[in-house]
């Protein structure tokens, strides 16, 4: 809503303002009276200008010593004073109004400015641990994530190593033909060829994937709940310990419902259990993020045991990537981003996906903000499964704050190579010599910086480490308009030697880009298939409010983990049956089978909720050399 710079268009302007006051007069009194607010010393003046603005209203006659002068930046100040309606000594009291809400609203967005009792707009800083507080978790917070007291030994470590994985990977530049710079210096990478595909490859994937019995959907997920006991997790909002005659036939259509987006009609049925009235009863009463949350722990362990998972990965490496959604319905929890929503809002799932292809949580936002501000809430916020070592994700969730916390937390953050080259590189040094990297490395790391602000940053750390505040508003509170405090800046500084250490070793070993493109094809192949899944209603998100975005998603993260713990179990034994009739089973070849096939699961259509006989919990796996007559 900044105003014009061509002093021509004041006149409209100061007209639209007028036509517009009509609707911002009614709660300026209420925002003031109602909300209690507070500001940090630099948010102070906006809040006792909007204190002020209710005593403006109605008056004729404002004059210059009434008001805030020092709010008029920019063109406000010709708006609010200069105009040559106004009568000598006055201002425009209107115009004023507008310059105080904008400054408002930008105060209140970086936290300078928050509201004492809201959880979304209240003060970060009050949350953070200070006092007798820190210092009792001080020690326990340290010893988890390996972090010194006093920053001078830890620092000159960690200079010494940026120093000597410079000098090192430049000496094997001559050999190393991944790389190139360009006559600016900056570093660019040649793509990676695809890892060939052997011929053994193929047809172990092609037998496994003839042998994969027929499914239906709910099938999959009333096997799972025989296997791991997982909708025992869904309890009563009640608290009641009584559980319903086949509650688990009711969770798994419900499951189905939410999952597919298709509603109640396709699920209901003759059974008691899938009639409408025990299916909206279960829905409200036994259906809701926490339950979601403790089913899903169960599915990740049970997972994580099977052969096969083991053989795609330790469960060590994760990737943290956005779902976005269009939600067509008026919600405030929606944003618009023509790049992904077109001219309609939508919401975007965070999702967390380790190495073994099990999703260990995630987390509802408005479509529009930098995934960078909720990574490490999605880490901590974790369902189940071990916590990973290394972090991928686009460079949608990059900067340099982020890489400072994710490396304080004790994680190794492994942003996609793509863009990153037009970043700059960093050195602490000025006078190495890093041979072809010298003017990629043009960038000062100030480690004196960093060593001010150690006690801070550790508490900072330690706060979000413990749970004491989301990293979401800490890293809103170390920006002011996009521009890092002083804080912000230490910390950022602290992360562009992770940073350098990440561009260091993609330029030197084509190992690293390999795993880092390969878990990041894994996340995409997981949101494939959940398109596939939550096919109903063109695959739109059709909830209100965050809870029943939450719920929704929810229950689709459920059905997608019920099919990686069903795949991994019949391909595993479809393998051993392979190797036990002489097939030629390679293991290299079996770390490669693809997790998230669907072709032998229905997910169409009105559906069975009968589970069959299953001696040994498994359907009995088909001839690979039969002809498909299904």
């Amino acid at each position: 809503m900044t105003p014009p710079l061509d002093s021509d268009a004041d006149e409209a302007w100061r007209a639209m303002l007028v036509g517009r006051f009509g609707t911002v007069r009614p709660f300026l009194k209420p925002l003031v009276e109602v909300v209690d607010f507070g500001a940090t010393p630099e948010g102070l003046p906006v809040l006792k200008a909007l204190k002020s603005l209710p005593e403006l209203m109605g008056r004729k006659k404002v004059g210059p010593a009434e008001i805030d002068t020092e709010l008029l930046a920019g063109s406000w100040r010709r708006l609010v004073l200069t105009s040559p309606q106004l009568e000598p000594g006055t201002v425009d009291w209107k115009a004023y109004t507008f310059c105080v809400l904008e400054q408002f609203h930008r105060m209140l967005r970086r936290k300078e400015v928050f509201a004492k009792n809201s959880s979304k707009w209240g003060d970060p800083r009050a949350k953070l641990l200070v006092g007798e507080a820190w210092e009792q978790a001080k020690p326990t917070v340290l010893a988890s994530l390996g972090l010194p007291e006093a920053a001078g030994e830890h620092l000159a470590a960690r200079a010494a190593l940026l120093d000597g994985t410079y000098r090192e990977v430049a000496s094997r530049l001559p050999a190393n033909a991944q790389i190139v710079f360009d006559d600016g210096g900056r570093l660019h990478f040649a793509a990676l060829e695809p890892e060939p595909e052997p011929a053994s490859l193929l047809e172990l994937r092609a037998a496994v994937n003839a042998m994969l019995p027929r499914v239906d959907l709910p099938e999959v997920l009333l096997v799972v709940f025989s296997w791991t006991g997982a909708d025992q997790a869904f309890t009563s909002v009640t608290g009641g310990k009584a559980r319903l005659r086949d509650l688990h036939v009711t969770i798994a259509a419900l499951l189905v419902a939410h999952g597919c987006n298709v509603c109640y009609t396709p699920v209901i049925g003759g059974l008691d259990a899938l009639k409408y009235g025990r299916l909206s009863h279960v829905d409200q009463t036994y259906l809701r993020l926490e339950t979601y949350r403790a089913a899903n722990a169960t599915l990740v362990a049970a997972q994580a045991s099977i052969p096969l998972a083991q053989a795609w990965g330790g469960g060590l490496v994760a990737a943290v990537d956005g779902m976005r959604f269009v939600v067509p319905v008026p919600s405030v929890y929606a944003r618009p981003n023509p790049k992904f929503f077109g001219r309609r809002g939508g919401a975007t799932w965070l999702n967390l996906i380790n190495d073994q292809a099990a999703g260990l949580g995630g987390k509802v936002v408005a479509g529009t903000p930098r995934d960078s501000l909720y990574v490490l809430d999605v880490l901590y916020d974790r369902d189940g499964g071990r916590r990973p070592d290394m972090i991928v994700t686009d460079t949608a969730s990059y900067s340099d704050i982020v890489f400072g916390l994710l490396t304080l937390a004790g994680f190794t953050y492994a942003p996609q190579p793509a863009d990153l080259p037009d970043q700059k590189m960093w050195r602490i040094d000025r006078s190495a010599d890093y041979g072809a990297f010298q003017d990629a490395a043009r960038g000062r790391i100030d480690l004196a910086r960093v060593e001010r602000h150690w006690e801070d940053i550790l508490r900072i750390i330690g706060s979000i480490h413990t749970g004491a505040v989301r990293a979401y508003d800490v890293i809103r509170m170390l920006s002011r308009d996009g521009r890092p405090t002083p804080l912000g800046d230490a910390i950022a500084h602290y992360g562009r030697i992770s940073k350098s250490l990440h561009i260091l070793r993609l330029a030197d070993e084509p190992g690293y880009r390999r795993q880092i493109k390969t878990q990041a094809n894994l996340q995409e192949g997981r949101h494939a298939l959940a398109r596939k899944i939550f096919h109903g209603r063109a695959g739109q998100l059709y909830q209100n409010y965050q809870d029943g975005m939450e719920d929704q998603i929810g229950a689709l993260g459920l059905v997608l983990n019920a099919l990686v713990l069903v795949n991994p179990r019949y391909m595993d034994a479809a393998v051993t049956q392979l190797r036990a009739d002489g097939f030629d089973v390679r293991d290299q070849d079996v770390a490669r089978l693809a997790p998230f096939v669907r072709h032998h699961v229905n997910l169409l259509g009105r559906y069975s909720f009968q589970l069959p006989e299953l001696p040994g919990g498994l359907r009995p796996l088909r001839d690979p050399d039969a002809a498909d007559q299904e």
